[in-house]
């Protein structure tokens, strides 16, 4: 199995290996609540930084700068809301191959998470920053499984207070169903790395059954969302519930099995291969690297999703993260430089995004 799905990824076949996309606007194959209202689409996008490779994380720190994972280099960097980039330096023990690498940051006052692949595995590691400098790594949760492709590595904390962590299950199918393994699932945990109190099974899995979680955010009422990607047919986003099955490798997309927790939405692959996720102004903004665009999805007060609407379609390339920035705009980043996609001046790039105009 392993070796067919390398087979595909060299092939181009699977929803994340293909730079490019399609132009529409809409998506027939998403399953929208039609009494959710339209939203206000969002204003002209802002250059903050250029000249990035591979910008995967964006997390924020108490006075305003942001701290930047990159991918291949293995470089934090700082960048202030004017756009000044400090290189805090390459991260130790950081093993870069294919889709791992320096992955997901989170931030929890002077302690800074990282999510990162290691020779032996990926692991989520805390450190405190003091000024420009990263103090001694503690390795807070080991033995992620690792692998050329899927390895997940999205960090948030949530409203609870609690870490919350997107893994892949790296080309492996049967681990995601392996409640045993932390592969293809979403994690949930203290800053210690301790599974946290009320987790559904008493360790740190908190939902399972996913194929490769690359975004997390929550609505104002602590609804939880998680962005996915599909093989073949369909993209995911889904509401995620403490314990839910979400049903790879059985189910892609909707099956409408009870043993399953079906997605919210879903997307051809070509419109989406999503990655980051955030929640701003009454919608949830979703990235799309082969998509190549912003996704808007308006939610209801009950959680629900109206009809998905693209933005900046094909304009700057394969989207990766999206984040919320303390002055009420989103962050968004380009992954042009990735090796899936067609570099353009100026990139890789943050953008400044203001939800509404």
């Amino acid at each position: 199995m392993r070796t067919l799905l390398m087979i595909m990824l060299l092939a181009g076949v699977t929803a994340c290996s293909t730079a490019g996309g399609v132009t529409a606007d809409a998506t027939a194959d998403a399953h929208p609540d039609s009494t959710v209202p339209a939203a206000p689409p969002p204003g002209e996008p802002r250059s903050v930084a250029t000249g990035l490779a591979v910008p995967w994380g964006i997390a924020f720190l108490p006075g305003g700068d942001a701290l930047v994972t990159e991918r291949d280099s293995a470089r934090l960097l700082r960048v202030s809301q004017a756009g000044k980039v400090t290189d805090l330096g390459k991260v130790a023990e950081v093993s870069p191959e294919g889709e791992g690498g320096l992955l997901g940051v989170a931030v929890k006052g002077e302690q800074v998470f990282l999510y990162l692949t290691a020779a032996d595995g990926n692991r989520i590691v805390r450190y405190r920053l003091t000024g420009d400098r990263l103090g001694e790594a503690k390795v807070i949760v080991h033995s992620i499984p690792k692998g050329v492709i899927h390895n997940g590595g999205r960090l948030a904390f949530g409203p609870d207070g609690y870490l919350y962590a997107g893994t892949g299950e790296t080309g492996q199918d049967g681990l995601a169903q392996q409640r045993d393994s932390l592969a293809g699932k979403i994690l949930r945990m203290t800053t210690d790395g301790a599974p946290a109190p009320g987790n559904p099974f008493g360790t740190l899995v908190y939902s399972y059954g996913h194929r490769n979680v690359q975004g997390l955010a929550w609505d104002p009422s602590g609804r939880m969302y998680a962005s996915e990607f599909g093989q073949n047919t369909y993209d995911e986003l889904n509401q995620i519930k403490p314990g839910g099955n979400y049903g790879w490798p059985e189910v892609e997309g909707r099956g409408d099995n009870p043993a399953y927790v079906n997605p919210v939405l879903t997307w051809r692959t070509s419109e989406a291969s999503p990655s980051g996720l955030a929640y701003a102004d009454g919608s949830l903004w979703m990235a799309a690297l082969r998509g190549e665009r912003l996704w808007q999805i308006p939610l209801g007060r009950d959680g629900s999703a109206g009809t998905p609407v693209a933005h900046f379609t094909g304009r700057y390339g394969r989207l990766r993260a999206v984040t919320p920035a303390p002055d009420g705009t989103l962050w968004v980043s380009t992954s042009n430089k990735d090796g899936r996609g067609t570099p353009r001046q100026g990139d890789d790039q943050i953008l400044s995004v203001t939800p509404s105009r």
